[in-house]
C-alpha cells in the first residue's frame, strides 16, 4: 500500500483503533470486533507481548482490507521490524527523528507524538504525515486541537489520549483529520472477559460519532 493510499484510509475512517492487550491472540480477535464494527484503520501496540506476531496474522487475514498500524514505536529498529510484519503507519508517543527517517526511507505513514507547538513544528519539518497530539484530554481536549490548529491549519493532527464517544465529534469540528481511540474502545476489562461482542459494539458507536461529527 503506498503511504498515500495509507494516509487516505485513515482519513477517511477518521479514526484510528488502538489495540493493547495483554497477549497476541486477544489482540486479533479485537481487530476482528473492531473490523466487524466498521472501522478499517487499527494500531496494535508494541507492549503487546507477541506483538510483531499479531502484526503478521493480521496482516496476513485482512490485507488491503484493514489500514494497519504499529503503536508505541520508539527506534527505528522496532519500525523496521514492523514494516517487515506488514505495518502500514507507525505511531510513536514522543517524538525521534531516526524513526521518521526510517518511515520514510520505505515510503510509510508515520504519525510521531508531539504536544507543544514547537514539538509539532518539529515532528511536521522532519516528514510527519500527521502529527499525534498526546496526551490530548490533559491540555484541554478539542480546545487546544483548536488552538494549535489557528496558526498551524497546514499541520494533519491526530489527537490521543482520553478520546470518547462524547469528545470524539468535538475533536473533529476543531480541525483533527481523525482520532485514536484506545481504552474506551478496547478496555482491559473487556478483553479479560473475552467480551469482543461488546468491543464490536463500541467500534459500531464510534463510527456513528465520527459520521455525525463530520456532518
Amino acid at each position: 500500500m503506498h503511504a498515500k493510499e495509507t494516509l487516505r484510509g485513515i482519513m477517511e475512517t477518521g479514526l484510528v483503533a488502538i489495540v493493547r492487550a495483554g497477549d497476541a491472540a486477544s489482540a486479533i480477535k479485537a481487530v476482528a470486533a473492531i473490523y466487524k464494527g466498521g472501522i478499517r484503520a487499527v494500531e496494535i501496540t508494541m507492549t503487546v507481548p507477541g506483538a510483531i506476531r499479531a502484526l503478521e496474522k493480521v496482516a496476513d487475514e485482512y490485507g488491503d482490507k484493514i489500514v494497519l498500524g504499529a503503536g508505541t514505536v520508539l527506534d527505528p529498529e522496532t519500525a523496521r521490524a514492523c514494516m517487515l510484519a506488514g505495518a502500514e503507519f507507525f505511531v510513536t508517543p514522543a517524538l525521534n527523528v531516526k524513526t521518521i527517517e526510517m518511515a520514510k526511507r520505505y515510503s510509510k505513514v508515520i504519525c510521531p507524538g508531539a504536544l507543544t507547538p514547537t514539538e509539532v513544528v518539529t515532528a511536521w519539518e522532519a516528514g510527519a504525515d500527521a502529527v499525534k497530539i498526546f496526551p490530548a484530554d490533559s491540555v484541554g481536549g478539542a480546545k487546544y486541537i483548536k488552538a494549535l490548529k489557528a496558526p498551524l491549519p497546514h499541520i494533519e493532527m491526530i489527537p490521543t489520549g482520553g478520546v470518547s464517544l462524547t469528545t470524539c465529534g468535538d475533536f473533529l469540528k476543531a480541525g483533527a483529520c481523525a482520532v485514536a481511540v484506545g481504552g474506551e474502545l478496547v478496555s482491559s476489562e473487556l478483553l479479560r472477559k473475552g467480551d469482543f461482542d461488546e468491543i464490536e459494539l463500541r467500534a459500531r458507536r464510534f463510527s456513528e460519532a465520527v459520521s455525525a461529527g463530520r456532518a
